[in-house]
């Protein structure tokens, strides 16, 4: 096909007619507000209070910016996929949602491993903590988490646009690199490795954070105050870190090789769980577990509810 960006792609995961789509409208939209609710609540809460502003506490309202960031980019358009019976989205939109989407799954994952960092200094090397994890040294972890987002981002999105396609259906709720990759009419060999590397380099993530968290356990059972650090920080840390691995990788792997014309409801659910769960259970998880945050929050409400009397 010539001109790809003409293209016109039709999203067949939401297959057919739904005879309950306003139920699923209105669902879909309550937990698109309250995620965005919770993760406000955090983030406010986080900048308000000058005691929190910790690199803990930093790195996880860097979290929650973006989980809202993931919210934002795959809930609007669901909700009015709910309500068309064609679902289609021009090829503009779909490069755009891959993009947000994929940069919101980088981010997740880079941004565990700086609060894994954080937490084996703040455990291991606590006499250390503040000369090693500096108000400098955040904002740097911060900086390289997003600017090697937008590298890898950028790069796989440069290999994308190159393919010329010679199909236009999706077989997902939304786009993603590999159902777009299977629409080329031309060898995507390229591609493949690019997103063999990516994998590979962040399952490598996950096992520094497993490696990490080896060395917390070892460190935390010495005293009490470390396993009171390590339930109420690392717990949380570990949890999120799970889900997210857990439902992201069950989605590559079923994409990639899995049936498309069976089991389309577990598919939908495994592919929408990483975009729903983390940014609902990331601040929940904190917020509940952390009793600094949690005192924080409830005090705040409490000012709130009293200069409304």
């Amino acid at each position: 096909m010539e001109n790809s960006t003409k293209i016109v792609f039709v999203l067949q995961g939401l297959n057919g007619a739904m005879p309950n789509k306003h139920t699923y409208f209105v669902v879909a939209l309550l937990v698109y507000l309250f995620t965005i609710l919770v993760n406000l609540t955090l983030i406010v809460t986080i900048i308000l209070e000058k005691t929190l502003h910790e690199p803990m506490f930093i790195f996880l309202c860097g979290l929650c910016v973006n989980d809202i960031i993931g919210a934002c980019t795959f809930y609007p358009k669901i909700l009015v996929d709910l309500l068309s019976y064609l679902r289609v989205t021009s090829y503009i939109a779909c490069l755009s949602q891959i993009f947000l989407l994929y940069s919101y799954s980088f981010v997740e994952f880079t941004t565990l491993t700086v609060m894994a960092y954080d937490r084996y200094i703040a455990i291991c090397k606590p006499l250390n903590y503040h000369s090693i994890v500096t108000p400098r040294k955040v904002i740097q972890l911060l900086i390289f988490t997003w600017l090697l987002t937008l590298c890898e981002t950028s790069i796989g999105m440069g290999l994308l646009v190159r393919l010329p396609l010679c199909g236009f259906n999706i077989d997902k709720i939304y786009c993603t690199v590999w159902a777009v990759v299977k629409l080329s009419c031309v060898d995507a060999t390229i591609n493949n490795i690019y997103g063999t590397i990516l994998s590979v380099f962040h399952v490598s993530q996950v096992v520094l954070i497993l490696i990490s968290y080896i060395n917390i356990v070892k460190a935390s059972v010495r005293s009490q105050e470390g396993r009171n650090k390590f339930m109420q920080t690392c717990l949380p840390h570990l949890i999120s870190l799970t889900n997210f691995t857990v439902a992201i990788l069950f989605d590559i792997m079923y994409a990639r090789y899995g049936p498309t014309t069976r089991l389309l409801a577990l598919r939908n659910f495994m592919s929408l769980e990483y975009l729903v769960v983390p940014p609902i259970l990331n601040p929940l998880i904190y917020g509940l577990k952390m009793n600094q945050i949690r005192r924080k929050i409830f005090r705040i409400c409490k000012q709130k509810i009293h200069a409304l009397k």
